[in-house]
């Protein structure tokens, strides 16, 4: 499957778990890449809607995950 947006690389090998550390770098790497602020928010809003579980497999449907 290939992400919404596959140019941006969001690197969470090594992460601890935590989902809002996820979640910052995430924002940070739409940021980086130019996203509007509304797609962002629209990113946001999509992968704090359900678990753990859910803001991962939100991630790897927007973004190219390492």
């Amino acid at each position: 499957m290939t992400p919404k947006y596959p140019e941006i690389i969001v690197a969470l090998t090594g992460q601890d778990g935590n989902a809002f550390a996820i979640l910052g770098r995430c924002r940070e790497a739409a940021r980086d890449a130019g996203l509007l602020d509304d797609e962002i928010a629209a990113f946001m809003d999509e992968a704090m809607a359900g678990d753990y579980d859910h803001l991962l497999q939100t991630a790897m449907r927007w973004f190219e995950i390492r």
